[in-house]
């Protein structure tokens, strides 16, 4: 029996088949630049060798068709007959406060999917096509959906509010929805196994740091707090999103500097973040720091707020669960950047200057600069809570919330 993970998103396909009950990792691929001549398949079957195509395809649809033709062919390292798939489960960005867990898809869902839509307006059309055509090409399976926000209903409600008429919450839905749930409840989940501990004795701090960047306060295995608010804007610097801002900034662009709306909701999302404060014309957290190492003062600047933020955030989300138990890094720059945890927990000296650290950490160096596996501790026999490293895998997150959700529906 096997379990095929989809992520539809804006211009491409990601796709994951695992193997029940072993949930071993059968194939992995994805079709990249969707609706261009370049677009490609690229995919690996077990331990051989990857391999990329050419595959022209126009749109969602036709790219699912494309990955059911892969997978019924044995020769690719397909596993012949997609009659054997069980179910599909569907990252899906935004399903507000209505979704805590995986749910069968159904029209209800699907409406709802349709209806957040204007909050996600660059995923949650994409997520409902993907699961549409999924529909058509494995009939057979059930089709299943995994929100983003779903690990954050479970935050308490002075957590969530704004400060802002309680109508506005009540009536349109205004309020903390966080982002990242399926990457932050995995590193949360993967951190208490290797600390022997049940996550419900545990409070732990996760850190996704990658283009899109979120902290979350994970307390008795609960989200009680995020970073990420009523859109993934809030927060931290990101690549190109601003992350926290005072508000009336949005004001003063509109009023007295003669920008649109749509001109400062491009400015906030696509050019902040590092990419607007380094000014080197990349959101690339390796050419930003590149610069700042070759003497960039902006470059050094960026990242020193970065860090800052992140640090902030940390320190905050300690405090409102009475401690901390466990630090934990994921995310394309979290789990591969030495210098970043550095950074964050030792302080960072860049242009000449020092900042402060997290009290109480020490990080063993080496073993920082050298980790590996689904889980690596980084943090020094001194540390006063251990600092881990989780490769985010939220493919593997979704497909056992998915074989959950199968089992407790048997």
């Amino acid at each position: 029996m096997f379990i095929l993970v989809i992520n539809a998103g804006s211009s491409s396909v990601k796709f994951s088949l695992f193997r029940l009950p072993e949930k071993e990792r059968v194939i992995q691929g994805s079709i990249e630049r969707i609706g261009t001549e370049a677009a490609r398949l690229s995919w690996q079957s077990g331990s051989a060798l990857p391999w990329s195509v050419p595959c022209p395809v126009a749109e969602t649809g036709e790219a699912i068709s494309r990955i059911a033709a892969l997978l019924k062919d044995k020769e690719r390292g397909g596993i012949g007959s997609i009659e054997e798939i069980k179910a599909v489960g569907h990252r899906v960005v935004h399903g507000g406060d209505e979704i805590h867990g995986p749910v069968r898809v159904t029209d209800q869902i699907k409406e709802l999917i349709r209806r957040y839509s204007e909050l996600a307006p660059l995923h949650n059309p994409m997520n409902l096509l993907g699961i549409e055509a999924c529909g058509r090409e494995f009939a057979q399976a059930v089709q299943t959906a995994v929100f983003d926000t779903a690990f954050h209903a479970t935050m308490p409600e002075h957590a969530f509010l704004y400060g802002l008429p309680w109508e506005l919450y009540q009536d349109c839905g205004i309020r903390k929805y966080g982002f990242h749930g399926t990457s932050h409840c995995y590193a949360a989940r993967i951190a208490a196994r290797h600390l022997g501990r049940r996550p419900e004795e545990l409070r732990i701090i996760t850190c996704h740091l990658g283009n899109g960047s979120s902290v979350t306060a994970v307390e008795k295995g609960l989200s009680v707090d995020t970073s990420m608010g009523f859109t993934p804007l809030e927060g931290l610097i990101m690549g190109t999103r601003c992350g926290d801002i005072d508000p009336a900034v949005i004001h003063y662009l509109y009023s007295r500097k003669g920008l649109p709306m749509s001109r400062i909701y491009e400015l906030l999302n696509n050019e902040g973040g590092l990419l607007g404060l380094a000014g080197i014309g990349s959101s690339d957290f390796r050419d930003i720091e590149a610069a700042s190492l070759a003497g960039n003062s902006r470059a050094g600047s960026a990242l020193r707020a970065f860090f800052h933020r992140v640090r902030k955030y940390i320190g905050a989300y300690s405090a409102i669960m009475g401690g901390l138990d466990a630090l934990v890094f994921t995310g394309g720059i979290g789990e591969n950047s030495s210098t970043v945890r550095e950074a964050v927990c030792l302080g960072f000296e860049g242009g000449g200057m020092a900042d402060a650290c997290l009290p109480g950490v020490s990080l063993d160096l080496e073993a920082n600069r050298s980790c590996s596996g689904p889980c690596a501790a980084v943090h020094s026999p001194e540390s006063l809570y251990p600092v881990l490293v989780v490769p985010a895998d939220e493919e593997a997150e979704i497909a056992s919330q998915v074989e959950e959700l199968l089992r407790l529906r048997a």
